[in-house]
């Protein structure tokens, strides 16, 4: 796992980082992480174009097309032997005097890719797990996927604290997301989440999660909900890209339903679960 991508070019992983690349002294820049199932990756195009709007809303150009960023990340797929794990990707705005404002001359953008081998947790996604609840102290730009994430890191430590899999983030009141990955509540039979507005990133996997409960009909509300419809719910779950589905048993102190993952969350994880199941049966 030694191989990255830096720019177009695949090469030893040491220290190609400049000291004052716009990423590493500003957070300027955007990053997506894609899941590798059996050597492939799973919903790459969702990813790209993704980063397409990510960099479009931060006015960065990308160095590449899509199309050729996308061949250069299958190619250190296969450089690294990559299995199962993930792959994590950053375009920073480039290199230039550290100065707050965009550069005056057009500096070239920075790509850095690597591998990392990540294993499924098919136990903690059939037997649930526990979150924590975590005041939401982003700023107003959540829906892009910057590489501003202080806040994120701060919250997810307090779940770590508490041995708890993610800490669920609310504004005033209202239910936004989690530190790393977005959050659905089941109620009556039907599915809440957060709309996909500024206050939180559309996921990958939350996108995929709506059209299967299309396919299971099953009912998607994308409104906003409070802590305490969260805590009386039915079903909790959160989902992210190689986390997958995993079903929330207790937040804080609070059991949610009866402390068992939920048939319609356990519904979804299965058709979930065949997008990657397909392509393995499909390569052997």
């Amino acid at each position: 796992m030694s191989q990255m991508l830096y720019n177009d070019q695949i090469m030893e992983r040491d220290n190609v980082i400049d000291i004052e690349d716009r990423g590493y002294q500003f957070g300027d820049g955007i990053y997506e992480v894609i899941g590798v199932y059996d050597g492939e990756p799973l919903m790459m195009d969702e990813h790209m174009e993704r980063l397409e709007r990510s960099a479009r809303e931060l006015r960065l150009t990308l160095p590449a097309s899509t199309s050729e960023l996308k061949s250069n990340l299958e190619k250190l797929v296969e450089a690294n032997g990559l299995e199962e794990g993930i792959i994590y990707m950053q375009v920073s705005r480039g290199i230039a005097s550290r100065e707050h404002g965009f550069p005056a001359s057009q500096t070239p953008a920075v790509t850095v890719a690597y591998t990392r081998e990540e294993e499924r947790e098919p136990d903690v996604e059939d037997q649930g797990a526990t979150a924590v609840l975590a005041e939401d102290i982003r700023w107003l730009r959540c829906d892009i996927k910057t590489l501003n994430l202080l806040p994120n890191v701060m919250a997810k430590q307090k779940a770590v604290e508490n041995n708890a899999v993610e800490a669920i983030l609310h504004r005033g009141g209202t239910v936004t997301e989690a530190s790393a990955s977005n959050v659905f509540m089941v109620t009556g039979g039907e599915l809440y989440t957060h709309p996909a507005d500024n206050y939180i990133l559309n996921g990958i996997t939350r996108r995929k999660i709506i059209q299967l409960c299309d396919e299971l009909n099953i009912n998607v509300n994308e409104q906003t909900y409070t802590v305490d419809d969260l805590l009386n719910a039915d079903e909790v779950f959160v989902s992210a890209t190689k986390m997958d589905i995993i079903p929330i048993l207790k937040i804080d102190d609070q059991t949610i339903g009866n402390g068992k993952p939920g048939k319609i969350t356990k519904q979804i994880l299965q058709q979930f679960r065949s997008l990657y199941e397909v392509g393995a049966r499909n390569k052997a």
